[in-house]
């Protein structure tokens, strides 16, 4: 680890744990820092608290006091998901107070470079392809972010030998002041999160900051067949390397005559790829370019791209059984996650969808609906979602009251030939403390199905 003078002595208020306040607080520990932790859950129910005060850290359960700002803290390290408007991060503001997330922490103490990435859908793919096309490589590669581990465990044992590759939120990025990558990958940009950000200016804004502190000597990834994200890289510093499934492009990958190219080299042709739905093919020509760019060979490219099906919660395939082929896609957490999920099979579909309810309605996806046999629909969405299922003139809509119920409905009105698809269109956080937890309840559903 570089800089590990920076945080010593000083006293830092950790603001949520999960897995990125677990993280930040046991390696600000380490690094000499006077750690005080503050989750909004009850001490007695607090797993995560109580490791830490077995750690000394002193922890403060129960709710988010405001007279804890009356101690002086040098710096807020908060949860991503913890809005703004909380009442303590607003108080820190106001008293000048750096507020960040994990993700600047980690990246001013690592000794490996990173590649960041970001976007309103495809991070997850997007990341664990290049980690993947990086494997035998010069630098051997790590990978870090909402994709599994966080990041500022991985960083602690990263070399310069090492790369980072890491998924990055807007969550995430508006908590950075220094973060700097050495190559920023910046998907797409769509309408989400838009109750935490107010706008899709605001969350655009924050996605940008992943280009904020670029150098010259750094690259930016970016989509030539996105306009938003094209006008938000432009004027940033860092070379630019631009991908495209619409057209070619002088410096980066796109399609032509049915192949992938990288600067006028052909890499692998289409028909090759076994990574299901046209969708993806964003995901793998950014991939490309950030796998090329830091070293990358292209057999290791083509190898990975004829053999990677998927990564788990993202359109994955969990079984077939008597003929009907089920689907684990619950990281589809907003409309347009689910519309390309949907949209990357020909087949009939029955989705099972519903969960947090963020104010939205649903009419968004009437289109998409109409091209489904059947859906399934649970959580506190449930109702809204049906109203616009009857809008889409679907005569198979379902409301139950949970995941498992939602397999064996869908289940017994299917027929062989038919996709089941878990793709909820909404966050998690009703009924299931994550994606990952409701994406494991399904596919151990499906598999008592089997039983």
């Amino acid at each position: 680890m570089k800089n590990k003078q920076l945080y010593a002595e000083k006293l830092i208020l950790i603001v949520g744990l999960a897995k990125s306040g677990l993280a930040a607080s046991k390696l600000l520990q380490k690094l000499g820092a006077k750690v005080v932790v503050n989750d909004q859950k009850p001490l007695e129910e607090n797993v995560q608290a109580s490791e830490l005060q077995q750690l000394g850290i002193e922890v403060i359960c129960g709710g988010h006091p405001l007279d804890l700002l009356d101690r002086n803290f040098d710096l807020v390290v908060k949860n991503p998901g913890i809005p703004y408007s909380n009442p303590l991060i607003q108080g820190a503001l106001s008293k000048g107070i750096s507020v960040v997330t994990e993700l600047e922490i980690a990246n001013m103490i690592s000794e490996a470079e990173m590649i960041a990435i970001t976007g309103s859908n495809g991070k997850t793919t997007t990341t664990t392809l290049i980690y993947e096309m990086l494997k035998n490589s010069h630098r051997e590669p790590l990978i870090a972010g909402n994709i599994g581990t966080v990041a500022s465990e991985v960083v602690q044992l990263a070399t310069k030998g090492n790369i980072v590759v890491t998924e990055v939120s807007s969550f995430q990025l508006m908590g950075t002041e220094n973060f700097h990558p050495k190559v920023a990958v910046f998907l797409n940009l769509f309408d989400a999160h838009l109750d935490y950000h107010g706008t899709k200016q605001e969350y655009g804004k924050a996605k940008a900051k992943i280009f904020a502190n670029l150098t010259d000597d750094d690259y930016c990834v970016i989509n030539e067949d996105d306009p938003e994200v094209m006008e938000l890289a432009a004027g940033v510093n860092g070379k630019k390397i631009t991908f495209s499934v619409k057209k070619v492009v002088d410096n980066g990958a796109y399609i032509l005559d049915n192949h992938i190219y990288y600067r006028g080299e052909k890499i692998i042709p289409i028909e090759k790829i076994v990574l299901p739905g046209v969708h993806n093919l964003e995901n793998i020509v950014a991939a490309v370019c950030a796998a090329k760019i830091t070293g990358a060979k292209t057999k290791q490219i083509v190898d990975v791209l004829s053999t990677f099906t998927g990564v788990m919660h993202r359109t994955q395939f969990v079984t077939t059984l008597n003929g009907r082929k089920f689907y684990n896609d619950s990281k589809a957490t907003n409309m347009l996650a689910t519309k390309v999920a949907v949209s990357a099979f020909n087949q009939p579909v029955i989705l099972l969808a519903g969960g947090l309810d963020r104010g939205n309605e649903f009419d968004e996806l009437i289109p998409t609906f109409e091209k489904l046999k059947g859906i399934v629909l649970y959580g506190a969405t449930a109702q809204k979602l049906a109203v616009a299922a009857k809008k889409a003139g679907l005569t198979f809509i379902e409301i139950v009251n949970n995941v498992n119920e939602a397999v064996n409905v869908a289940y017994e009105h299917s027929k062989s030939g038919d996709v089941i698809l878990l793709s909820p269109a909404c966050a998690s956080w009703d009924q299931f403390k994550t994606f990952e937890e409701r994406g494991d309840t399904f596919i151990e559903a499906v598999y008592n199905l089997e039983k």
